[in-house]
């Protein structure tokens, strides 16, 4: 087996790798930009090489620095993980030049299955289900608009070297056949450093299902199973599942059968995946293109077929045999994964940067949680690399079972210092379409055509959030009457009768000191709060009235903030006499921000599509804003002149930073 290989990738995926690695008693090494010198990965691995800025460009996606680390080091293989050269034919063919294995497919087997317009016409030729389209680079954005009118709108205009959601964009008419191509080229190049675009027909109702191909030297091949990917945001993958509730064994057993012909017709060694767009009407599936390399949702084929992939792909690289054959493969019950990403779901789900204040994931338990992280408490959120902080992936024996254990895990996972997505994603948890299986891809499009809010997700149980806001609030108090050395006449004085108002709704509690907790009355109940937590602690486990719960908590001056099952509540705790004064303030009318154009996240500046002086119509482009390897593009949203150019391309903005002034 080797000895030592180098992984040329970062965060979560190096962590993942270096972990399997070390289990195979096969020593690591790691290269870092200058932006990650104190990352995770860099720590974990047993050696270290800087190979430049923080620019991927300059850094990760430069194939001569880490070959130059491969011979520094003496690593014998190289294992990419996923995006940056994970796919580059050329890094393959150069690593096999030099000696060095990469560990993945052969060279020619990336460059015609990772080249999606070539890659269309191999499936057509080994009689794999295709999607009609047109399979060549388009030049312009024009022909792109006559080439999508000839094929019939909705039409999915897509990056060739494309992946993660990057330099992709659906379009329902020619203004947005135009404008998507632009915006796809840009992405495609700044991302992989390949513009070619080419366009094919958009499967209405579409699922998104894909087949995990394992292959080695020796000409074996098999297939683990699907894993159902259709729960997307803007072409990117939310949460994926295995197996897909939708799919039955006839219908596995097809899409299985025609992955491995396509891997077979390309020789194809290592772990690779066959994505397909499935009709939900008909189930029908085209292919929709290869990954040549391991997929960020990798972890829930492995839960439900106790295979090690990472492992797989490293001993196919030496050259040995696959250890099972298609009828060794076997579905172990249900695994569910969530990407946690640094987004704000609650400001459209904007990508946030900056420090973890606190980074406390749930508690790993062997067979049922999983977390596959690169990030640690007190670590940063760059804005150079994409914007995942961990996978939450879950195992239990029934769909139904995994959702409840994904729920649990999603109330533990606690960070702080930068906004996330949990709170959608416990939203989705418990939304009534995807706990019935009945989606597809166009699912958070349609349940949110407004964005995500907090009223989207109203609490089951309110009388559970009063009483703990009471339990937390007495507990405060009670501690505060235990400090010693207080002047007579001034000690703090605990009572029983408090106000708790949730926004302009006012709740009458009472909270009774008992064994553990505090029997809190409340609207004519009775709720008997019983928990172990310490004043400070972000979570907080306990029972009310018997029944188990863990909710997350986060003092805020005289408010409390709640998180539970995706809701994020604020409460005040008052005495009577206090509530009555707050209800007579007058409430502060916020500033007018009308007359200007803010940044809706950090981000680098990339163009200034306006000048001083200019009358702009509605829905017209005003600037765009790169962020997390994304395009995001700032319009007009009514008519306006333009007074000031306030900031420059080029530049770094902070979240609502001034980017332009308006008359």
């Amino acid at each position: 087996m080797f000895k030592k290989i180098l992984i040329a990738n970062r965060g979560e995926i190096a962590c993942r790798v270096i972990k399997t690695a070390r289990k195979m008693g096969i020593k690591t090494v790691a290269v870092y930009s200058e932006a990650d010198k104190d990352a995770l990965f860099v720590d974990m691995a047993d050696e270290a090489v800087c190979i430049g800025p923080a620019a991927s460009k300059e850094s990760y996606l430069v194939a001569d620095k880490i070959i130059a680390a491969c011979k520094q080091t003496g690593a014998e293989a190289v294992h990419p993980g996923y995006g940056f050269l994970s796919e580059n034919a050329e890094f393959s063919r150069r690593l096999e030049a030099e000696g060095v294995k990469f560990i993945g497919p052969k060279h020619y087997s990336i460059a015609k299955m990772g080249d999606k317009i070539e890659s269309k016409k191999l499936a057509i030729e080994a009689k794999v289900n295709t999607i009609p389209g047109y399979n060549d680079a388009i030049a312009g954005p024009d022909e792109a608009v006559k080439i999508a009118q000839k094929i019939g709108y909705p039409v999915m205009i897509k990056a060739s070297a494309g992946g993660g959601g990057k330099g992709l964009r659906v379009a329902y008419n020619d203004a947005e056949a135009h404008e998507g191509f632009a915006s796809c080229v840009n992405e495609a190049r700044n991302s992989f450093g390949d513009d070619r675009v080419f366009i094919e027909k958009y499967v209405l109702e579409p699922r998104h299902i894909e087949i995990q191909v394992l292959g080695d030297s020796h000409g074996n091949y098999v297939y683990l199973n699907e894993r159902d990917c259709s729960i997307q945001r803007r072409h990117q993958k939310v949460v994926e599942e295995a197996p897909s509730p939708f799919v039955d064994p006839e219908m596995r057993k097809a899409m299985g059968e025609q992955a491995v012909a396509l891997a077979r017709a390309v020789n194809y060694e290592s772990a690779g995946t066959v994505e397909f767009v499935v009709s939900g009407a008909t189930k029908e599936f085209y292919f929709l293109e290869m990954n040549t390399r391991l997929q960020v949702e990798h972890p829930v084929t492995e839960l439900i077929t106790g295979l090690d992939l990472v492992e797989q792909m490293i001993r196919v690289a030496y050259g040995e045999k696959l250890p099972l054959a298609q009828a060794d493969v076997k579905i172990n019950g249900w695994a569910m994964e969530c990407r946690i990403n640094a987004e704000d779901p609650f400001r459209g789900f904007l990508p946030s940067t900056g420090r973890l204040v606190r980074f406390n994931p749930p508690q790993e338990i062997d067979g049922q949680v999983r977390v596959d992280t690169g990030v640690y408490d007190g670590g940063e959120i760059s804005m150079f690399y994409d914007s995942m902080i961990a996978k939450l992936i879950v195992h239990a024996p029934t769909r139904d079972q995994a959702i409840a254990r994904m729920r649990d895990a999603l109330n533990a996972f606690v960070i702080r210092g930068i906004s996330s997505n949990i709170p959608f994603q416990a939203a989705l948890m418990q939304h009534p379409r995807f706990c019935s299986g009945s989606f597809n891809t166009g699912f958070i499009a349609e349940e949110y055509p407004q964005g995500f809010d907090a009223s989207m997700v109203p609490h089951d149980d309110p009388a559970l959030l009063i009483s703990v806001a009471a339990f937390v609030h007495r507990s405060y108090l009670d501690r505060a009457a235990r400090v010693s050395g207080q002047l007579a006449g001034h000690e703090r004085k605990v009572g029983d009768d408090w106000v708790v108002l949730r926004g302009k709704e006012r709740h009458e509690v009472r909270a009774t000191p008992i064994a553990r907790g505090y029997l809190v009355e409340y609207n004519g109940g009775k709720f008997e709060i019983l928990s172990d937590w310490r004043l400070g602690e972000p979570l907080l486990h306990g029972t009310c009235n018997g029944e188990k719960f863990t909710l997350q908590l986060e003092r805020r001056g005289m408010k409390y903030r709640l998180f539970h099952w995706g809701a994020q509540v604020d409460l005040t705790v008052l005495t009577a006499h206090a509530a009555e004064l707050l209800a007579l303030m007058p409430e502060k009318a916020p500033p007018d921000l009308s007359k200007f154009l803010l940044s809706p996240m950090p981000g680098l500046l990339r163009e200034l599509a306006v000048t001083e002086g200019q009358e702009v119509k509605a829905g017209e482009k005003l600037a765009v804003i790169e962020a997390m390897k994304m395009e995001n593009i700032l319009k007009a949203e009514q008519d306006c002149k333009v007074k000031k150019l306030v900031a420059k391309p080029g530049e770094s903005l902070s979240v609502d930073q001034v980017i332009i002034e308006f008359e």
